[in-house]
């Protein structure tokens, strides 16, 4: 979805010939991928999704405003008027990787609030911003004016055939219908990339899958949507309804969703974009010609159809292809999704570090914990991270049901570490960052629960959603969300005041 496209709705002869290049793309991929030179050396990535608010900390519709002002390639638009994205440059993680990482980030957030002020609003760098309202969701004007945004949002609800429906609750809830995809928009994410030969991506993608729901646990970071205290981490559900184009019927047919953790374990990349072209239907049926994508990139084919497919199925770990720069062989990546955006700089430093080194411990064993793993508790271990955060319990080899904070602490920890001294990584990144997971698990406190606690501090201590009082306390917590923010210490340390 990163590429404009020329139209909002497609004909039925572009669906139709669509359909015939991308069969064509899928071949052409299934040859060069047994054939062909790949850039056989890991490198890792970010992709960095930001809200912008005004001087009340409500949504500030003026994304094309800062990117403007920003002047910078590393940035762009995203869905919502009020969303922007930040690209960091690929990287090593070896020696002190995780420090340049650090380093570039913080660089660019503040190069992205200066340019923020110049529009009068300020980056909130949170999973969900919590003082998004039902309201802003259904005013036409939540939507970047793009092409693509649009043509998304028109495809995912003409395909559906109704309206987009939200049906999230755990202490709260929250029940609505909108005419688009305007939800997805809440959902602000840290994407996380890892480069690796074609010849290990089914073990780097399954290692990404095991690991999945301790992630999502130990990040999470978006327990308030439309201001319901909802799921820890409700990107996952809200992100999943506001792309689904199945009606209830389908549902009940088995038909799978196009927001997908998946069905089984792999044993090539090949797997899952045939998986993606055999289950799903083109939703941007944009031609080769129409996008201005040539046939070849150097020496390798640019499998426009492919790619553009790809980008509209949304796997939490998402397979990549990238064809590379002209002096380059193409290469294939690992597009971990399923993070939230912050809490701090320090906090997002911590997650790829322990991410990468638990991919990496993953890969060299000899027998992977995905043999030991069925791929069924792995998505129930996922959702329940997602449901429940720190006071999870999850499925774990030799371990049966365990304790997330404990499972963290005493098996997963020593593995992460094992496995970013493989990779050559400073011992004083490795101690700095692995020290922070370890103090989230200890405490329970990542941005999801310093969020809810408090918010449950503030006075009044009971509120109703969309009461002025409910508002008037996000508000405040957003407030104290920034000002903590601000002073660069990782969310475990955050005080929690009323």
């Amino acid at each position: 979805m990163g590429d404009a496209v020329s139209s909002q709705r497609y004909t039925p002869e572009q669906r139709t010939r669509y359909r015939e290049g991308l069969n064509q793309d899928l071949e052409t991929f299934d040859a060069y991928l047994q054939e062909a030179e790949f850039v056989d050396h890991g490198t890792i990535g970010m992709e960095l999704e930001l809200n912008l608010v005004d001087e009340d900390m409500q949504p500030k519709l003026c994304n094309k405003q800062v990117i403007e002002a920003v002047d910078d390639g590393d940035f762009q638009s995203e869905i919502g008027a009020y969303n922007f994205e930040l690209n960091h440059p690929v990287l090593s993680v070896a020696g002190d990787g995780l420090d340049q990482l650090r380093q570039g980030l913080t660089t660019r957030l503040d190069k992205a609030e200066a340019a923020a002020e110049t529009a009068g609003a300020h980056v909130a760098m949170i999973g969900t911003l919590p003082t998004v309202t039902p309201e802003l969701l259904r005013d036409p004007n939540w939507i970047t004016d793009e092409n693509r945004y649009k043509a998304l949002s028109n495809a995912i609800v003409e395909a559906r055939g109704e309206l987009v429906h939200i049906d999230i609750g755990d202490r709260e809830f929250f029940e609505g219908d909108f005419d688009d995809v305007a939800p997805e928009s809440t959902c602000t994410s840290m994407q996380l990339h890892l480069q690796v030969a074609p010849n290990r991506f089914a073990v780097a993608w399954n290692a990404s899958q095991a690991i999945a729901g301790v992630q999502a646990a130990l990040s999470a970071n978006s327990p308030l949507f439309v201001g319901r205290k909802v799921w820890h981490e409700s990107r996952i559900p809200i992100f999943a309804q506001s792309i689904d184009t199945r009606t209830p019927e389908l549902v009940a047919q088995g038909v799978r969703p196009r927001v997908w953790f998946g069905e089984r374990w792999i044993t090539s990349a090949f797997d899952l974009f045939e998986e993606n072209v055999r289950y799903f239907p083109a939703v941007l049926p944009e031609s080769r010609e129409a996008s201005g994508t040539p046939e070849m990139r150097g020496e390798a084919p640019a499998l426009h159809y492919l790619n553009l497919h790809n980008g509209t199925v949304w796997r939490w770990n998402r397979p990549i292809y990238s064809p590379g720069p002209e002096d380059e062989p193409a290469h294939i990546r690992v597009e971990n999704r399923l993070l939230p955006a912050g809490p701090t700089v320090a906090d997002m430093v911590a997650d790829a570090a322990f991410y990468y080194g638990m991919v990496h411990f993953f890969i060299e064993q000899n027998r992977p914990v995905w043999s030991r793993l069925s791929f069924q508790d792995a998505e129930r271990n996922f959702f329940t991270g997602a449901r429940s955060g720190m006071y999870s319990r999850m499925e774990w080899p030799t371990l049966g049901h365990i304790d997330v904070g404990e499972l963290v602490r005493g098996r997963l920890l020593p593995q992460a570490r094992k496995g970013l001294e493989m990779i050559g990584v400073d011992p004083v990144l490795i101690d700095e960052s692995l020290h922070i997971i370890d103090e989230r698990a200890r405490t329970r406190q990542n941005g999801a629960t310093w969020q809810l606690r408090t918010l449950n501090g503030l006075k009044p201590r009971v509120t109703e959603p969309d009461s002025p009082e409910r508002r008037a306390a996000l508000v405040r917590m957003m407030e104290l969300y920034r000002e903590n923010q601000a002073t660069g210490r990782p969310v475990h340390e955050w005080p929690v005041t009323g």
